[in-house]
Protein backbone atom coordinates (compact mmCIF):
# COMPACT_ATOMS: atom_id res chain seq x y z
CA UNK A 1 0.00 0.00 0.00
CA UNK A 2 1.57 3.44 -0.91
CA UNK A 3 1.58 5.78 1.61
CA UNK A 4 1.21 9.62 0.41
CA UNK A 5 2.60 13.08 1.69
CA UNK A 6 -0.17 15.87 1.69
CA UNK A 7 1.74 17.56 -1.34
CA UNK A 8 1.06 14.16 -3.25
CA UNK A 9 -2.48 14.08 -2.57
CA UNK A 10 -2.69 17.71 -3.34
CA UNK A 11 -1.42 17.55 -6.61
CA UNK A 12 -3.39 14.28 -7.31
CA UNK A 13 -6.08 16.20 -6.59
CA UNK A 14 -5.22 19.01 -8.96
CA UNK A 15 -4.45 17.07 -11.35
CA UNK A 16 -7.57 15.02 -11.58
CA UNK A 17 -9.86 18.46 -11.36
CA UNK A 18 -7.55 21.01 -13.62
CA UNK A 19 -6.00 18.65 -16.09
CA UNK A 20 -8.49 15.50 -16.10
CA UNK A 21 -11.49 17.66 -16.32
CA UNK A 22 -13.22 15.75 -13.33
CA UNK A 23 -15.76 18.03 -11.53
CA UNK A 24 -14.59 18.55 -7.90
CA UNK A 25 -18.22 18.22 -6.57
CA UNK A 26 -17.94 14.34 -8.40
CA UNK A 27 -15.49 13.61 -6.50
CA UNK A 28 -16.93 15.24 -3.15
CA UNK A 29 -19.89 13.48 -3.46
CA UNK A 30 -18.20 10.05 -4.22
CA UNK A 31 -16.21 10.63 -0.98
CA UNK A 32 -19.22 11.40 0.80
CA UNK A 33 -21.09 8.10 -0.25
CA UNK A 34 -18.06 6.10 0.57
CA UNK A 35 -18.03 7.35 4.12
CA UNK A 36 -21.84 6.49 4.16
CA UNK A 37 -21.52 3.16 3.30
CA UNK A 38 -18.97 2.80 6.48
CA UNK A 39 -21.32 4.66 8.98
CA UNK A 40 -24.45 2.47 7.82
CA UNK A 41 -22.28 -1.10 8.28
CA UNK A 42 -21.64 0.13 11.80
CA UNK A 43 -23.33 -1.90 14.78
CA UNK A 44 -25.75 -0.30 16.79
CA UNK A 45 -24.98 -0.02 19.68
CA UNK A 46 -21.41 0.38 19.89
CA UNK A 47 -18.34 -1.02 21.52
CA UNK A 48 -18.20 1.97 23.92
CA UNK A 49 -20.69 1.64 26.16
CA UNK A 50 -23.00 -0.86 27.62
CA UNK A 51 -26.51 -0.61 26.19
CA UNK A 52 -28.11 -0.83 29.18
CA UNK A 53 -26.97 2.12 30.82
CA UNK A 54 -29.14 3.74 28.72
CA UNK A 55 -31.44 3.02 31.70
CA UNK A 56 -34.35 1.96 29.95
CA UNK A 57 -37.13 -0.76 31.07
CA UNK A 58 -40.38 -2.30 29.86
CA UNK A 59 -43.91 -0.96 30.47
CA UNK A 60 -44.37 -3.31 33.26
CA UNK A 61 -41.22 -1.81 35.13
CA UNK A 62 -38.63 -4.90 34.33
CA UNK A 63 -35.37 -4.99 33.11
CA UNK A 64 -35.68 -5.93 29.28
CA UNK A 65 -34.32 -9.29 28.28
CA UNK A 66 -31.97 -9.36 25.38
CA UNK A 67 -34.44 -9.97 22.78
CA UNK A 68 -36.61 -6.89 23.46
CA UNK A 69 -33.45 -4.64 23.97
CA UNK A 70 -32.21 -6.41 20.82
CA UNK A 71 -35.74 -5.85 18.78
CA UNK A 72 -35.43 -1.95 20.42
CA UNK A 73 -32.28 -1.04 19.11
CA UNK A 74 -33.15 -2.54 15.62
CA UNK A 75 -36.74 -0.23 15.89
CA UNK A 76 -35.03 2.90 16.99
CA UNK A 77 -33.99 5.53 14.75
CA UNK A 78 -30.10 5.87 14.40
CA UNK A 79 -28.54 9.56 14.79
CA UNK A 80 -25.71 11.23 13.95
CA UNK A 81 -23.88 14.25 14.50
CA UNK A 82 -21.47 15.96 11.89
CA UNK A 83 -18.53 18.27 12.68
CA UNK A 84 -17.71 20.29 9.95
CA UNK A 85 -15.05 22.73 8.83
CA UNK A 86 -15.05 25.77 6.53
CA UNK A 87 -13.10 24.07 4.08
CA UNK A 88 -13.30 21.18 1.81
CA UNK A 89 -13.11 18.58 4.40
CA UNK A 90 -15.99 19.87 6.25
CA UNK A 91 -17.88 20.21 2.55
CA UNK A 92 -17.27 16.27 2.42
CA UNK A 93 -18.96 15.73 5.84
CA UNK A 94 -22.05 18.12 4.77
CA UNK A 95 -22.52 15.40 1.47
CA UNK A 96 -21.96 12.83 4.62
CA UNK A 97 -25.08 14.93 6.72
CA UNK A 98 -27.69 15.16 3.75
CA UNK A 99 -26.97 11.28 3.18
CA UNK A 100 -27.31 9.87 6.22
CA UNK A 101 -30.66 12.61 6.60
CA UNK A 102 -32.01 10.74 3.29
CA UNK A 103 -31.43 7.31 5.20
CA UNK A 104 -33.49 8.24 7.66
CA UNK A 105 -31.23 9.06 10.56
CA UNK A 106 -32.10 11.77 12.49
CA UNK A 107 -29.06 14.74 11.92
CA UNK A 108 -27.17 17.47 13.66
CA UNK A 109 -24.95 18.98 11.42
CA UNK A 110 -22.61 21.76 12.72
CA UNK A 111 -20.30 24.54 11.39
CA UNK A 112 -16.89 24.62 13.34
CA UNK A 113 -15.18 27.90 12.17
CA UNK A 114 -16.34 30.82 10.37
CA UNK A 115 -18.96 30.67 7.49
CA UNK A 116 -17.24 33.19 5.59
CA UNK A 117 -14.64 31.00 5.24
CA UNK A 118 -16.21 28.46 3.28
CA UNK A 119 -15.36 27.06 0.36
CA UNK A 120 -17.42 27.06 -3.11
CA UNK A 121 -17.79 23.65 -2.56
CA UNK A 122 -18.54 23.64 0.91
CA UNK A 123 -21.12 26.01 0.41
CA UNK A 124 -23.11 24.02 -2.33
CA UNK A 125 -22.91 21.04 -0.03
CA UNK A 126 -24.68 23.13 2.35
CA UNK A 127 -27.38 24.24 -0.25
CA UNK A 128 -27.88 20.43 -1.21
CA UNK A 129 -28.66 19.56 2.42
CA UNK A 130 -30.76 22.51 2.56
CA UNK A 131 -33.11 21.16 -0.31
CA UNK A 132 -33.70 17.74 1.29
CA UNK A 133 -35.01 19.29 4.73
CA UNK A 134 -31.37 19.60 7.01
CA UNK A 135 -29.41 22.45 8.31
CA UNK A 136 -25.99 23.51 8.72
CA UNK A 137 -25.37 25.10 12.53
CA UNK A 138 -23.21 27.41 13.89
CA UNK A 139 -21.13 25.52 16.79
CA UNK A 140 -21.73 26.71 20.24
CA UNK A 141 -19.45 25.00 22.72
CA UNK A 142 -21.00 26.67 25.89
CA UNK A 143 -24.18 23.85 25.02
CA UNK A 144 -21.98 21.18 24.64
CA UNK A 145 -24.76 18.70 25.42
CA UNK A 146 -26.74 19.61 22.17
CA UNK A 147 -23.84 17.86 20.57
CA UNK A 148 -23.82 14.51 23.03
CA UNK A 149 -25.59 11.40 23.01
CA UNK A 150 -25.65 10.23 19.58
CA UNK A 151 -24.51 7.07 17.84
CA UNK A 152 -22.25 8.26 15.38
CA UNK A 153 -20.08 11.13 15.30
CA UNK A 154 -18.66 11.96 12.02
CA UNK A 155 -15.45 14.38 12.15
CA UNK A 156 -14.91 16.52 9.17
CA UNK A 157 -13.58 18.82 10.72
CA UNK A 158 -9.90 19.45 8.84
CA UNK A 159 -8.10 17.18 6.08
CA UNK A 160 -4.22 17.10 5.04
CA UNK A 161 -3.76 20.18 5.30
CA UNK A 162 -3.41 21.12 8.86
CA UNK A 163 -0.28 21.61 10.47
CA UNK A 164 -0.77 23.90 13.44
CA UNK A 165 -2.56 22.95 16.56
CA UNK A 166 -5.97 23.05 16.47
CA UNK A 167 -8.04 25.86 17.90
CA UNK A 168 -9.73 26.14 21.29
CA UNK A 169 -13.19 25.53 19.39
CA UNK A 170 -12.27 22.62 17.49
CA UNK A 171 -10.90 21.05 21.02
CA UNK A 172 -14.32 21.17 22.37
CA UNK A 173 -15.88 19.66 19.25
CA UNK A 174 -13.38 16.84 19.13
CA UNK A 175 -13.70 16.37 22.92
CA UNK A 176 -17.45 15.90 22.07
CA UNK A 177 -16.74 13.03 19.48
CA UNK A 178 -15.59 11.03 22.18
CA UNK A 179 -19.62 10.82 23.68
CA UNK A 180 -20.90 8.79 20.49
CA UNK A 181 -21.11 5.28 20.20
CA UNK A 182 -18.77 5.35 16.83
CA UNK A 183 -16.59 8.07 15.83
CA UNK A 184 -15.94 7.90 11.77
CA UNK A 185 -12.75 10.48 10.41
CA UNK A 186 -12.80 11.77 7.01
CA UNK A 187 -10.24 11.19 5.15
CA UNK A 188 -7.86 12.06 8.67
CA UNK A 189 -8.71 12.17 12.14
CA UNK A 190 -8.43 15.99 12.61
CA UNK A 191 -5.15 16.75 14.61
CA UNK A 192 -3.44 14.28 13.69
CA UNK A 193 -0.53 15.18 11.24
CA UNK A 194 -0.35 13.92 7.51
CA UNK A 195 2.92 13.67 7.26
CA UNK A 196 4.79 12.56 10.27
CA UNK A 197 0.83 11.38 12.47
CA UNK A 198 2.21 14.03 15.38
CA UNK A 199 -0.92 15.30 17.18
CA UNK A 200 -1.34 19.20 17.26
CA UNK A 201 -2.65 19.77 20.18
CA UNK A 202 -5.34 17.40 20.26
CA UNK A 203 -6.35 14.35 18.38
CA UNK A 204 -9.58 12.55 17.23
CA UNK A 205 -9.76 9.15 18.29
CA UNK A 206 -12.12 7.38 15.52
CA UNK A 207 -12.69 4.12 15.43
CA UNK A 208 -13.07 4.01 11.42
CA UNK A 209 -11.01 6.58 9.24
CA UNK A 210 -12.15 6.77 5.87
CA UNK A 211 -9.46 8.12 3.70
CA UNK A 212 -9.22 8.68 -0.60
CA UNK A 213 -7.70 7.35 -2.75
CA UNK A 214 -4.26 6.96 -0.93
CA UNK A 215 -3.37 6.18 2.30
CA UNK A 216 -1.74 9.30 4.24
CA UNK A 217 1.12 8.53 5.94
CA UNK A 218 0.20 10.05 9.59
CA UNK A 219 -2.20 7.12 9.68
CA UNK A 220 0.46 4.76 9.43
CA UNK A 221 3.15 6.47 12.07
CA UNK A 222 3.39 8.20 14.89
CA UNK A 223 0.27 8.59 17.15
CA UNK A 224 -1.62 8.73 14.20
CA UNK A 225 -1.68 5.04 14.32
CA UNK A 226 -2.96 5.09 17.81
CA UNK A 227 -6.19 7.78 16.66
CA UNK A 228 -6.73 6.49 13.12
CA UNK A 229 -8.89 2.98 14.13
CA UNK A 230 -9.62 0.84 11.12
CA UNK A 231 -8.49 2.60 8.12
CA UNK A 232 -10.63 1.79 5.13
CA UNK A 233 -8.75 3.25 1.46
CA UNK A 234 -11.41 4.71 -0.93
CA UNK A 235 -11.77 5.11 -4.53
CA UNK A 236 -13.64 8.16 -5.20
CA UNK A 237 -13.28 8.22 -8.96
CA UNK A 238 -9.21 9.71 -9.24
CA UNK A 239 -7.77 7.78 -12.25
CA UNK A 240 -5.33 5.13 -10.72
CA UNK A 241 -3.02 5.94 -13.35
CA UNK A 242 -2.29 9.49 -11.67
CA UNK A 243 -0.52 7.58 -8.72
CA UNK A 244 0.77 4.32 -10.01
CA UNK A 245 4.16 5.58 -10.41
CA UNK A 246 6.02 3.45 -7.98
CA UNK A 247 8.59 5.97 -7.75
CA UNK A 248 6.91 8.85 -6.84
CA UNK A 249 5.77 6.84 -3.39
CA UNK A 250 8.50 5.78 -1.47
CA UNK A 251 6.84 5.02 1.60
CA UNK A 252 5.08 1.83 1.17
CA UNK A 253 3.25 -0.63 3.70
CA UNK A 254 5.38 -4.44 4.67
CA UNK A 255 3.00 -6.84 2.77
CA UNK A 256 2.77 -10.45 4.46
CA UNK A 257 5.92 -12.43 2.59
CA UNK A 258 5.72 -15.18 0.62
CA UNK A 259 8.98 -17.57 1.29
CA UNK A 260 9.47 -20.53 -1.03
CA UNK A 261 9.37 -23.78 0.20
CA UNK A 262 12.91 -25.99 0.56
CA UNK A 263 14.28 -27.74 -1.88
CA UNK A 264 13.76 -31.70 -1.19
CA UNK A 265 17.45 -32.61 -1.72
CA UNK A 266 18.77 -29.36 0.47
CA UNK A 267 20.96 -29.50 3.36
CA UNK A 268 22.35 -27.84 6.23
CA UNK A 269 25.02 -25.61 4.17
CA UNK A 270 22.58 -24.63 1.81
CA UNK A 271 20.82 -22.61 4.79
CA UNK A 272 23.79 -20.56 5.67
CA UNK A 273 26.55 -19.98 8.24
CA UNK A 274 25.41 -17.51 11.23
CA UNK A 275 27.93 -15.82 13.15
CA UNK A 276 26.66 -14.29 16.32
CA UNK A 277 29.14 -11.93 18.78
CA UNK A 278 27.06 -11.34 21.83
CA UNK A 279 26.82 -11.36 25.45
CA UNK A 280 29.41 -10.02 28.36
CA UNK A 281 29.21 -10.56 32.37
CA UNK A 282 25.29 -10.13 33.68
CA UNK A 283 24.12 -10.38 30.03
CA UNK A 284 23.99 -13.79 28.81
CA UNK A 285 20.20 -14.15 28.33
CA UNK A 286 21.01 -11.99 24.89
CA UNK A 287 23.07 -14.38 22.63
CA UNK A 288 20.56 -17.60 23.64
CA UNK A 289 17.65 -15.46 22.79
CA UNK A 290 19.05 -14.26 19.48
CA UNK A 291 20.70 -18.12 18.77
CA UNK A 292 17.13 -19.48 19.67
CA UNK A 293 15.43 -17.12 17.07
CA UNK A 294 17.72 -18.12 14.39
CA UNK A 295 17.66 -21.62 14.79
CA UNK A 296 13.91 -21.40 15.48
CA UNK A 297 13.55 -19.46 11.66
CA UNK A 298 15.77 -21.84 9.33
CA UNK A 299 19.65 -20.73 9.94
CA UNK A 300 21.63 -23.62 8.80
CA UNK A 301 24.31 -23.99 11.10
CA UNK A 302 24.36 -21.25 14.47
CA UNK A 303 27.71 -20.20 16.21
CA UNK A 304 27.28 -17.94 19.00
CA UNK A 305 30.85 -16.33 20.09
CA UNK A 306 30.71 -15.20 23.86
CA UNK A 307 33.21 -14.08 25.83
CA UNK A 308 35.60 -16.72 27.63
CA UNK A 309 34.31 -15.90 30.95
CA UNK A 310 30.45 -16.36 30.47
CA UNK A 311 30.93 -19.31 28.23
CA UNK A 312 29.76 -21.45 30.45
CA UNK A 313 26.68 -19.81 31.53
CA UNK A 314 25.65 -19.60 28.02
CA UNK A 315 26.16 -23.05 26.82
CA UNK A 316 24.29 -24.45 29.54
CA UNK A 317 21.83 -21.99 28.63
CA UNK A 318 21.56 -22.24 25.20
CA UNK A 319 19.62 -24.31 22.85
CA UNK A 320 21.14 -27.59 21.47
CA UNK A 321 21.06 -26.37 18.10
CA UNK A 322 23.51 -23.84 18.26
CA UNK A 323 27.65 -24.03 18.77
CA UNK A 324 28.72 -22.21 21.45
CA UNK A 325 32.46 -20.76 21.02
CA UNK A 326 34.70 -19.25 23.70
CA UNK A 327 36.17 -16.14 22.08
CA UNK A 328 39.91 -16.58 22.32
CA UNK A 329 42.54 -13.54 23.21
CA UNK A 330 43.65 -13.66 19.46
CA UNK A 331 42.19 -11.25 17.35
CA UNK A 332 43.49 -13.23 14.56
CA UNK A 333 41.54 -16.47 15.60
CA UNK A 334 38.22 -14.52 16.29
CA UNK A 335 38.58 -12.83 12.12
CA UNK A 336 39.26 -16.45 11.02
CA UNK A 337 36.11 -17.81 12.68
CA UNK A 338 34.14 -14.72 11.67
CA UNK A 339 35.71 -15.28 7.92
CA UNK A 340 33.93 -18.89 7.84
CA UNK A 341 30.54 -17.45 7.93
CA UNK A 342 27.91 -16.25 5.14
CA UNK A 343 26.85 -13.12 8.08
CA UNK A 344 27.72 -11.68 11.24
CA UNK A 345 25.78 -10.32 13.83
CA UNK A 346 27.45 -8.01 16.85
CA UNK A 347 26.21 -6.63 19.86
CA UNK A 348 23.38 -7.81 21.77
CA UNK A 349 24.46 -7.85 25.44
CA UNK A 350 28.36 -7.53 24.35
CA UNK A 351 28.67 -4.64 26.57
CA UNK A 352 30.87 -1.25 25.35
CA UNK A 353 34.11 -1.82 26.94
CA UNK A 354 37.94 -1.76 25.66
CA UNK A 355 37.46 -5.54 24.25
CA UNK A 356 33.84 -5.23 22.78
CA UNK A 357 34.84 -2.24 21.19
CA UNK A 358 37.67 -3.01 19.64
CA UNK A 359 36.40 -6.63 18.75
CA UNK A 360 33.08 -4.67 17.30
CA UNK A 361 35.26 -2.09 15.00
CA UNK A 362 37.94 -4.35 13.65
CA UNK A 363 35.32 -6.71 12.44
CA UNK A 364 33.88 -3.99 10.58
CA UNK A 365 37.05 -2.92 8.87
CA UNK A 366 37.69 -6.77 7.96
CA UNK A 367 34.62 -8.89 7.44
CA UNK A 368 33.67 -8.54 3.86
CA UNK A 369 30.01 -10.55 4.34
CA UNK A 370 26.87 -8.84 5.66
CA UNK A 371 27.14 -7.78 8.98
CA UNK A 372 24.11 -6.60 11.43
CA UNK A 373 24.74 -4.50 14.26
CA UNK A 374 22.25 -4.10 17.06
CA UNK A 375 22.34 -2.96 20.58
CA UNK A 376 25.84 -2.89 22.26
CA UNK A 377 27.18 -2.74 18.61
CA UNK A 378 25.32 0.11 17.96
CA UNK A 379 26.65 2.20 20.30
CA UNK A 380 29.93 1.17 20.22
CA UNK A 381 29.33 2.22 15.92
CA UNK A 382 27.60 5.23 17.21
CA UNK A 383 31.23 6.66 18.26
CA UNK A 384 33.10 6.00 15.30
CA UNK A 385 30.13 6.11 12.18
CA UNK A 386 33.09 6.75 10.32
CA UNK A 387 33.84 2.82 9.93
CA UNK A 388 30.44 2.71 8.83
CA UNK A 389 30.91 5.39 5.63
CA UNK A 390 34.17 2.83 5.09
CA UNK A 391 32.26 -0.62 4.51
CA UNK A 392 31.23 -1.44 0.77
CA UNK A 393 29.49 -4.57 2.51
CA UNK A 394 26.11 -4.29 3.21
CA UNK A 395 25.68 -3.58 7.13
CA UNK A 396 22.51 -3.84 8.66
CA UNK A 397 21.58 -1.19 11.76
CA UNK A 398 19.03 -2.28 13.83
CA UNK A 399 18.43 0.83 16.08
CA UNK A 400 15.52 1.59 18.78
CA UNK A 401 15.02 5.67 19.03
CA UNK A 402 16.88 6.00 21.73
CA UNK A 403 20.04 4.42 19.55
CA UNK A 404 19.25 5.62 16.51
CA UNK A 405 19.40 9.24 18.52
CA UNK A 406 23.09 8.56 19.45
CA UNK A 407 23.80 7.12 15.91
CA UNK A 408 22.18 9.85 13.94
CA UNK A 409 22.20 13.28 16.71
CA UNK A 410 18.65 14.21 16.18
CA UNK A 411 17.11 15.16 19.38
CA UNK A 412 14.17 12.94 21.08
CA UNK A 413 11.18 12.42 20.36
CA UNK A 414 11.80 12.09 16.73
CA UNK A 415 9.50 14.10 15.56
CA UNK A 416 9.21 12.57 11.88
CA UNK A 417 10.85 8.81 12.09
CA UNK A 418 10.33 8.32 8.38
CA UNK A 419 12.35 11.50 7.53
CA UNK A 420 15.04 10.88 9.75
CA UNK A 421 15.36 6.78 8.82
CA UNK A 422 15.19 8.08 4.85
CA UNK A 423 18.10 10.79 5.62
CA UNK A 424 19.87 8.70 7.84
CA UNK A 425 19.86 6.09 4.88
CA UNK A 426 20.75 8.20 2.16
CA UNK A 427 23.92 9.78 3.88
CA UNK A 428 25.47 6.48 5.41
CA UNK A 429 23.89 4.00 2.67
CA UNK A 430 23.49 1.34 4.78
CA UNK A 431 19.62 -0.79 5.85
CA UNK A 432 18.48 0.24 8.96
CA UNK A 433 15.63 -0.96 10.89
CA UNK A 434 14.20 1.39 12.89
CA UNK A 435 12.28 -0.97 15.92
CA UNK A 436 9.28 0.80 18.07
CA UNK A 437 5.53 1.00 17.33
CA UNK A 438 5.21 0.27 13.34
CA UNK A 439 8.77 -0.01 12.38
CA UNK A 440 10.33 1.26 9.91
CA UNK A 441 13.05 -0.15 7.82
CA UNK A 442 14.58 1.86 5.13
CA UNK A 443 16.46 0.39 2.22
CA UNK A 444 18.75 2.64 0.04
CA UNK A 445 17.82 2.32 -4.08
CA UNK A 446 21.67 2.87 -4.97
CA UNK A 447 20.93 5.79 -6.68
CA UNK A 448 21.19 8.04 -3.45
CA UNK A 449 17.60 7.84 -2.44
CA UNK A 450 16.10 5.00 -0.25
CA UNK A 451 12.83 3.55 0.41
CA UNK A 452 10.78 3.01 3.63
CA UNK A 453 8.66 -0.14 4.78
CA UNK A 454 6.43 0.46 7.27
CA UNK A 455 5.67 -2.56 9.75
CA UNK A 456 2.23 -3.32 10.69
CA UNK A 457 2.37 -6.38 12.57
CA UNK A 458 3.27 -6.51 16.45
CA UNK A 459 1.24 -5.46 19.71
CA UNK A 460 2.27 -4.05 22.67
CA UNK A 461 2.90 -7.03 24.20
CA UNK A 462 6.24 -6.94 22.68
CA UNK A 463 7.08 -4.43 24.67
CA UNK A 464 9.79 -6.04 26.82
CA UNK A 465 13.32 -6.49 26.90
CA UNK A 466 14.74 -9.34 24.82
CA UNK A 467 12.04 -8.68 21.72
CA UNK A 468 14.86 -6.72 19.99
CA UNK A 469 17.38 -9.76 20.45
CA UNK A 470 14.73 -11.88 18.65
CA UNK A 471 14.05 -9.77 15.86
CA UNK A 472 18.19 -9.23 15.54
CA UNK A 473 18.45 -13.11 15.39
CA UNK A 474 15.31 -13.27 12.73
CA UNK A 475 16.77 -11.03 10.27
CA UNK A 476 20.54 -12.48 10.57
CA UNK A 477 18.64 -15.87 10.18
CA UNK A 478 16.85 -15.36 6.99
CA UNK A 479 19.44 -13.24 5.36
CA UNK A 480 21.49 -16.33 6.17
CA UNK A 481 19.04 -18.03 3.83
CA UNK A 482 19.39 -16.42 0.81
CA UNK A 483 15.95 -15.07 1.49
CA UNK A 484 17.73 -11.45 1.64
CA UNK A 485 14.51 -9.75 2.85
CA UNK A 486 14.95 -7.67 6.01
CA UNK A 487 11.12 -6.48 5.59
CA UNK A 488 9.81 -9.59 5.76
CA UNK A 489 12.21 -10.69 9.01
CA UNK A 490 10.44 -7.26 10.68
CA UNK A 491 6.95 -8.86 9.40
CA UNK A 492 7.17 -12.38 10.52
CA UNK A 493 9.07 -10.84 14.00
CA UNK A 494 5.53 -8.97 14.62
CA UNK A 495 3.31 -11.66 13.33
CA UNK A 496 5.06 -14.37 15.60
CA UNK A 497 4.21 -11.77 18.61
CA UNK A 498 0.37 -11.72 17.57
CA UNK A 499 0.07 -15.27 17.46
CA UNK A 500 2.14 -15.18 21.07
CA UNK A 501 -0.37 -12.67 22.16
CA UNK A 502 -3.35 -14.91 21.01
CA UNK A 503 -2.75 -17.81 22.66
CA UNK A 504 -0.59 -16.09 26.29
CA UNK A 505 -2.26 -12.44 26.05
CA UNK A 506 -0.56 -9.50 25.48
CA UNK A 507 0.52 -9.27 29.63
CA UNK A 508 1.32 -12.77 29.85
CA UNK A 509 3.23 -13.61 26.65
CA UNK A 510 6.89 -13.36 26.75
CA UNK A 511 9.64 -13.25 24.27
CA UNK A 512 10.17 -17.03 24.65
CA UNK A 513 6.54 -17.40 23.57
CA UNK A 514 7.36 -15.24 20.62
CA UNK A 515 10.18 -17.56 19.47
CA UNK A 516 8.49 -20.00 19.96
CA UNK A 517 6.15 -18.81 17.72
CA UNK A 518 8.14 -17.88 14.81
CA UNK A 519 8.18 -21.53 12.91
CA UNK A 520 3.98 -20.87 12.39
CA UNK A 521 4.30 -17.49 11.39
CA UNK A 522 7.07 -18.58 8.38
CA UNK A 523 4.69 -21.89 8.25
CA UNK A 524 1.60 -19.18 6.97
CA UNK A 525 4.13 -17.75 4.95
CA UNK A 526 4.85 -20.69 3.02
CA UNK A 527 1.32 -21.93 2.95
CA UNK A 528 0.69 -18.91 1.44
Amino acid sequence: MYLATAAQVKEIDRIAIEERGIPSLELMENAARAVVREVLSLPIPGPKKNSRAIGYVTRDGREPTKEEEAAYWAARQRSAVVFCGPGNNGGDGLAVARLLLCEGWRMKCVLVGKREKMTPDSQEMERRLIEVGGTLEDFEPERLADYRGFDVAVDALFGVGLNSDLRPDAMEAVKCMGSAWWTVAVDLPSGVHADTGEILGRAVEADVTVTFSLAKRGLFVGKGVVHSGKIVVADIGIPRDIYRDEEAFPVVTAEKPFLCPRRRDAHKGNFGKVFILAGSRGYTGAPCMVARAAVRSGAGLVTVAVPEEIYPIVAAKCCDEAMVWPVPDSYEELLKKAKSADILLIGPGLGQGVQAENWTLNLLRDIACPVILDADGLNILARHIDVLDKRSAPTVLTPHDGEFARLSGCELPIRDRLAAAQGFVEMHRCILVLKGHRTITAVPDGLGHSRCFVNTTGNPGMAQGGSGDALAGLIVSLCAQGEDDIISAVWLHGRAGDLAAAEKGERGMTVTDLIETIPYAIKECEEE
